[in-house]
């Protein structure tokens, strides 16, 4: 499937960069409370959802290069997969799901992310009212719009495990926004609970939370371990101050090329391939990693179309390490599967 990938994304990336010079701009001129708010989604739409398995959509895509075909029809697991924000600006502290251009980037979001999950897992991926990016910047205000954005999240997955799930393994997966209730969705659904067990892994990606947040969920500390979680925000080599400030304080962070935590350099002999903006065709060694304290750090990457705002490589925290990601689902995944039908131990 094709979605114009190339002019589309990059389009993406200039409006990411440039929203943080008219970030007083981006904010509704009226309060939350005295703002209007687009309408709930029902999630029994089709129409409401991003992408579902038997339809064709933008999770449906691999790359160019990709060695490792869609199999979605077949897989035993599901993926429950939330966009990053691309919602960048306008009347409303939360999305209109009857925004085209939204929809479009979120589209687009589906295929060079939850993509990486279609060769091991059934795609579901809602739409929802997705807080303006503004949200970000002023906790205060913020929380609202965030609070909202993930009632739908919420509402979507309760859907979909009430109508589609029948008991099967799940992989819960995010970036940035999406990531934010990704995290909230495990410890309301998972952490301590019953359906713990069937979590075969989740991906929360670029997006800082505490440690201490997921209480029996544990980070991953290689790369066959089932039931934790894998996370990192990726920064260029030689990074030092956002280590150091109040919100990286004791976050997490995953080496995307060894699925561990320690701060052993990982070459990026070791990378098995980004996507990059610019062609949706997969780049090998694009980049090396190394984790440094609460952050993960990278050289400049090989190849062009990788772009970091700062010294922050956040809209291209998936983009890096697409290969990785993939190939690492599909084998907790397989590891999942086995010990299921061994009826073995959950975790390593």
């Amino acid at each position: 499937m094709n979605l114009k990938h190339t002019k589309s994304l990059i389009k993406i990336s200039i409006l990411v960069g440039s929203v943080f010079f008219v970030l007083v701009a981006c904010r509704p001129f009226r309060s939350y409370q005295n703002t209007k708010h687009p309408a709930a989604p029902d999630y029994a739409i089709e129409k409401n959802w991003i992408a579902l398995p038997w339809r064709a959509d933008a999770a449906d895509t691999i790359p160019n290069g990709c060695s490792i075909p869609e199999n979605q029809k077949e897989a035993d697991v599901d993926v429950f997969y939330i966009n990053p924000t691309v919602y960048f600006k306008g009347s409303y502290w939360n999305a209109d799901l009857t925004n085209k251009k939204v929809n479009k980037r979120s589209d687009q979001c589906v295929q060079s992310q939850a993509s990486a999950f279609n060769a091991c897992a059934r795609v579901f991926a809602p739409r929802y009212r997705q807080a303006v990016l503004k949200s970000f910047f002023n906790d205060k205000k913020g929380a609202q719009p965030l609070a909202l954005a993930y009632e739908d999240v919420k509402a979507a997955f309760e859907y979909y495990l009430k109508n589609w799930n029948a008991g099967r393994p799940i992989i819960i997966a995010g970036h940035s926004q999406g990531a934010k209730h990704a995290v909230q969705l495990l410890k309301d659904f998972f952490d301590g609970k019953e359906l713990q067990k069937k979590l075969v892994a989740a991906y929360p990606i670029g997006i800082p939370f505490n440690k201490s947040d997921l209480k029996s969920i544990p980070i991953s500390e290689n790369e066959t371990q089932i039931g934790c979680y894998i996370t990192w925000n990726t920064f260029a080599w030689n990074t030092k101050s956002f280590g150091k400030k109040e919100k990286y304080k004791d976050v997490p962070c995953v080496n995307p090329l060894t699925m561990v935590t320690d701060e052993k350099h990982a070459s990026d002999s070791l990378n098995k391939g980004g996507i990059s903006f610019k062609k949706f065709t997969v780049d090998k060694n694009v980049c090396d990693a190394q984790v440094f304290g609460n952050i993960l750090w990278i050289h400049k990457p090989k190849q062009k179309g990788y772009y970091k705002i700062g010294q922050s490589y956040h809209i291209c925290d998936y983009h890096l390490f697409y290969m990785n990601i993939r190939e690492n689902a599909c084998l907790r995944s397989k590891i999942y599967l086995k010990r299921q039908r061994l009826g073995g131990k959950l975790r390593n």
